[in-house]
């Protein structure tokens, strides 16, 4: 659902400053923070005040004061102003009020008097003259007074006196004191009354603050507090409600860091991360010089009318005795609906009669419904949007309508947007599934995986399968059977942040997609942790071409500065397709801070985009897509013109099936069925496939009747062809005039675009004619080496079918070969020929393939590795060992010269970075350490290893990880499922407690009579059978005092559902088992046997060959 409202550039509401900023974020090139479970690398403490030269070390760099976090209280903000008492002669303007410790404070009035100047000047004039007045007080305050720290206070704001946006006032000081260097020898704090939200305190200390004083909101808090509308049971005083809101802020400027990358408050401050949509020049040269502007609008005249009308809500004119009553008070006007839409406020893209003209169209398949809704929309669209304020440049002899494209095959670029199973309910998922397939285009799985029911069911099938930080039911099968494989990098509506499908929408049919356990909440990381640079994109890139040769691999970005060299490398790293999501797509359940202010609108990154990739002559390698509030055929031939090549729509085809936009897609209460888990509100919804494919129907007939009068045959013809567009008369108001949209309509060369970048080879139709495991391995790239030796000798196995039994000897392939750090995901294609042919249940219980290596292994090893498949490495591995683990089995050890050499795999590192992310099942044994974050999201694979780096098992969901060593810092941060054993010798009171964050686990001695002592003394008896460990095989010779040692990880919701889940009858369904694994312990030594799985232990099955 995403942002419908207007721009601040376009909107009639009078928006502050802060709105006119967005947030910039981290995509691919580095990656975003977790600022909650990473915490430990994320502080808010600053040192502010003079700065001494730091090429000198002397006592005098210490002499600074430090702030726990950048939001002062009343009380601190009175120690400043008060502190030593200056006399009251100074001029009001400048008074010094404070000497201490050698400092001194200035306080500047950032208020502007109503009546000051003549008439015949205008506002804009006034304020623009108001702070170049300021900043010649702050410069001459530093340059002749010494002043430490500069006040910049709106207090004095009265019906007389207009609050300057302390916004303005900041960074104007702030730019003429680095102009003239003297910004390192003073700290500016603003004490305002208007920032309240989290995105003005970061646009302030992003601009140049060092510490910002909200009076205002301490002194209404106050005064709810006495009127008693303020109430908690663990609130006691004012101090405390205060302190709340501080708390709160900080988490904010935390989460908006750490969208970037970064984890210190220090290096945010005063960094511009921001981009200004629709500013004028002039006030970017002056007040934010340096940050980035593509889009010009709004001068100083503008601004100032701006805050001149919000200055007379707060003091309107006494007209009657009503109103005189409120003079002091302000008079309060309607719900202004800057969050939903209201009667009389803001203009919103979806209001309730677009809604209603939008579902009678698509329900009645109604041309003249759809043509009122056309209207309906292209008005909220002028009111709110880039896009509106373009239009046409028409031939002059429109082509016939019969000889343009025709709607069918119009329909076949359109896809709907990557909405998850879970975020909405099965029925809907399922509906646009259905629509999507029927009339040629795409459905998107989302980031929360497929039942595998529907792989095979080309009905119900989504044509693109998602793969996002959390990995969510990302197997082997899931992979192979996908017509395109999207890597989602960052969202619409929250980019630069993760996601949590909270436990109460987990239920057992989401927890069997997602291979996780009911009523337990999922975590999705704000970065892939296997791709922190282009480089590591292009790896996983690598990776799922190996994983379905055939998919087409997609790339979801957004739009943001910059983009477009992003868009570059990606195309670079080989991927096809890219899309591009605006700023107002994505889902109704994210922050309203990152819906509302994080990410550009789609129309600058599609344009910016194809620009950069024409100028590089990259353009003919992918295809673009653009996604982001399109919803009429207006959408899609800007879109098209702009540089796109298809089209991916969400809102609107939920809309079709019946969404309301209620805007609590997060509370489980849609009343309509769409965005809920509850099975009561499920039964309510009424959509069709129906519905949807009529929507897009009379949405491709409207893009045909747009090309009839550009003259033109197709939507080929105009991809990138920006002559077609001019900005549009007359301008709704006078602020919407000022726009520049060059930028949008730089031409570019029609030739230098090419199509056909993905049409497949004649080896590849012939393939499909005859698909034999030996003619695909004929198809392979040759840096596939060791999948293409193992295919062809294992091709007997995968080409017989289940029902067919093989003899003894046939039944096992062994194949020995020798590897290096350029085989990279050395098992996958394999996995994926599997994978065709037996579907996620892999090799038959009797047919195994064995492959013995020695050497050291690329990235990747054993990726996404099929049942039935046992790798076993005499080496050492790189990043990414058993990434997406599904069922298959890895063992590695180091080299028999090193081990007669004394070598002591317990100390040394064996394997890379970011083993067994997302995991689903399969068992990774190690005889030696892994790096940092291992078994980051792990969902149901076994583990043994002998020690681990930083961030060891976190956001795990299932599975169980047997650590004998020492671990890292933040072991288990976000871990909501599964189970980790952890070895030390001082038990709960060595060093691993200190290590682990303890948000969402207890820990537990273990004993002889836990209840899970049988099954980890029976893996590792595996274990060392399978690596020599001579770790593991101390720890076995004493087993009795050595089980005392191991410390039980168990996160507190998971034992809670297990607990719930034990009450639960004995589950036989397949698919259960499949999903949802156990180890039994008196059946870890058998051999290709799968054991029975009772619905009491939601945890992970090792296949053992």
């Amino acid at each position: 659902m995403g942002n419908d409202a207007p721009l601040a550039c376009l909107s009639e509401q009078n928006p502050h400053v802060f709105d006119y900023f967005q947030q910039l974020f981290a995509q691919v090139t580095n990656p975003p923070i977790d600022p909650f479970r990473e915490r430990i690398v994320m502080t808010l403490m600053c040192p502010i005040g003079p700065q001494k030269n730091i090429l000198i070390p002397s006592r005098a760099q210490t002499h600074r004061l430090w702030l726990a976090n950048p939001i002062l209280s009343l009380k601190d903000m009175a120690l400043l102003r008060s502190l030593g008492g200056n006399p009251p002669s100074q001029p009001e303007e400048v008074k010094i009020t404070s000497t201490v410790l050698s400092w001194r404070s200035v306080i500047l009035d950032a208020t502007l008097s109503v009546h000051e100047g003549s008439e015949k000047v205008s506002l804009g004039s006034k304020l623009f003259h108001f702070l170049q007045d300021l900043c010649d007080k702050a410069e001459n305050a530093v340059l002749h007074d010494s002043v430490d720290l500069l006040i910049i206070s709106d207090r004095a704001s009265s019906r007389d006196r207009l609050p300057v946006p302390i916004l303005l006032a900041v960074g104007a000081v702030h730019q003429r004191l680095v102009r003239r260097e003297l910004r390192m020898r003073v700290g500016i704090i603003a004490e305002t009354g208007e920032s309240k939200e989290v995105h003005h305190f970061c646009t302030l200390i992003g601009f140049g603050a060092d510490a910002i004083c909200p009076y205002l909101i301490f002194e209404s808090v106050s005064r709810l507090n006495y009127e008693g509308l303020l109430t908690s049971a663990t609130v006691v005083n004012e101090e405390e409600l205060y302190s709340s809101f501080i708390t709160s802020v900080e988490r904010g400027i935390l989460k908006v860091m750490a969208k970037m990358g970064i984890s210190t408050l220090h290096s945010y401050k005063s960094a511009q991360i921001f981009e200004a949509v629709g500013l004028a020049q002039s006030v970017i040269d002056m007040c934010f010089c340096g940050a980035v502007s593509r889009v010009g609008g709004a001068d100083f005249e503008i601004l100032a009318r701006e805050v001149t009308a919000r200055h007379q809500l707060a003091y309107p004119e006494c007209q009657t005795l009503c109103t005189k009553v409120l003079e002091n008070l302000g008079q309060f006007g309607n719900n202004p609906g800057f969050y939903h839409w209201r009667f009389g406020g803001e203009n919103h893209m979806n209001s309730p009669e677009a809604i209603a003209k939008l579902q009678a169209a698509s329900r009645n398949n109604s041309h003249e419904a759809y043509k009122m809704f056309v209207q309906v929309a292209d008005e909220c669209s002028r009111h709110c949007t880039l896009r509106g304020q373009l239009d046409f440049n028409y031939s002059e002899k429109p082509l016939s309508l019969e000889l343009v494209e025709s709607a069918a095959e119009i329909v076949k670029r359109f896809s709907t947007g990557a909405m998850s199973l879970g975020s909405i309910s099965s029925e809907a998922h399922t509906a646009l599934a259905r629509a999507m397939n029927k009339l040629g285009g795409r459905s998107n799985t989302g980031e929360g995986g497929e039942l595998p029911e529907r792989y095979k069911n080309p009905e119900i099938c989504s044509a693109i399968k998602q793969v996002a930080s959390g990995r969510f039911g990302v197997n082997s099968s899931y992979l192979a059977h996908a017509e395109m494989l999207q890597i989602k990098m960052a969202q619409g509506a929250k980019p630069g942040e993760g996601g949590e499908l909270p436990g109460y929408k987990v239920t057992e049919e989401i927890a069997n997609t997602r291979y996780s356990v009911p009523g337990v909440g999922l975590i999705s990381p704000p970065p892939h942790h296997d791709i922190y640079s282009i480089e590591d994109l292009a790896q996983l890139i690598y990776d799922l071409k190996a994983a379905n040769p055939f998919a087409v691999v997609s790339v979801k970005l957004v739009s943001e500065i910059g983009v477009g060299i992003v868009a570059a490398g990606v195309a670079k790293a080989r991927a096809a397709h890219i899309t591009i999501s605006g700023h107002d797509g994505g889902t109704g359940a994210s922050s309203w801070t990152g819906i509302k202010h994080a990410g550009l609108p789609w129309e600058l990154g599609i344009a910016e985009t194809h620009q950069s990739l024409t100028s590089q002559q990259a353009r003919s390698r992918v295809k673009l897509q653009v996604d982001g509030q399109i919803r009429t055929g207006r959408d899609v031939v800007i879109a098209c013109i702009l540089g796109a090549d298809e089209f991916a729509m969400s809102t609107a085809p939920l809309i079709v099936l019946g969404c309301t936009m209620m805007r609590k897609c997060h509370l489980n209460t849609c009343p309509v069925g769409i965005a809920t888990q509850d099975p009561v509100l499920r039964k309510k919804f009424a959509g069709s496939p129906e519905h949807v494919i009529n929507y897009l129907f009379l949405l491709a007939e409207e893009v045909r009747q747009y090309l009839s009068r550009l003259g033109v045959s197709s939507l080929k013809e105009i991809v990138g062809r920006t002559e077609y567009l001019k900005h549009r008369k007359p301008c709704l108001t006078a602020k919407s005039q000022l726009l520049d949209l060059s930028r949008l309509m730089i031409k570019t060369e029609p030739d230098e675009v090419h199509y056909g970048s993905l049409r497949q080879s004649d080896s590849v139709k012939d393939f499909r004619e005859n698909p034999t495991t030996l003619s695909f391995a004929d198809l392979l790239p040759a840096d596939r080496r060791l999948d293409i030796i193992i295919l062809r000798t294992a091709h007997k196995l995968i080409d017989t079918p289940e029902n067919v039994e093989l003899s003894p000897s046939e039944s096992v392939v062994y194949v020995t070969e020798s590897i290096s750090n350029s085989d990279r995901t050395v098992g996958t294609t394999l996995s994926y020929a599997i994978s065709t042919s037996f579907a996620e249940k892999g090799l038959p219980r009797n047919r195994r393939i064995i492959v013995n290596v020695s050497g050291s292994a690329g990235q990747s090893l054993g990726a996404f590795l099929a049942h039935g498949v046992h790798i076993r490495l005499e080496g050492d591995g790189n990043d990414y060992v058993g990434k997406g683990l599904s069922g298959g089995k890895i063992t590695i050890v180091p080299p028999k010269e090193l081990l007669k050499e004394g070598f002591k795999s317990e100390d040394n590192l064996i394997v890379g970075n970011v083993c067994l992310y997302g995991a689903i099942e399969g068992c990774l044994f190690i005889r030696g350490q892994a790096a940092e974050r291992f078994c980051v999201r792990n969902s149901g694979a076994t583990v043994v290893v002998e020690g681990v780096g930083d961030h060891g098992c976190e956001y795990m969901t299932g599975g169980r990880a047997v650590i004998l060593g020492r671990t890292g810092r933040n072991f288990a941060a976000g871990m909501s499922g599964g189970l980790a054993f952890v070895y030390d010798p001082l038990g709960l009171n060595g060093d691993f407690v200190k290590k682990c964050n303890m948000e969402l686990i207890d820990l537990e001695l273990m004993n002889s009579q836990n209840t899970y002592s049988g099954w980890l003394k029976e893996i590792l008896v595996e274990f060392v059978k399978e690596t020599d460990s001579q770790v593991g095989a101390d720890i076995l010779a004493d087993w009795n005092k050595s089980i005392n040692h191991f410390v039980l990880v168990f996160p507190r919701d998971y034992r809670n559902a297990l607990a719930k889940l034990k009450t639960s009858t004995t589950v036989t369904d397949p698919k259960v088992q499949k999903t949802s694994p156990i180890v039994d312990s008196n059946k870890v030594s058998g051999h290709g046997v799968k054991t029975p799985f009772t619905y009491n232990f939601f945890l992970c099955r090792v296949w053992h060959i």
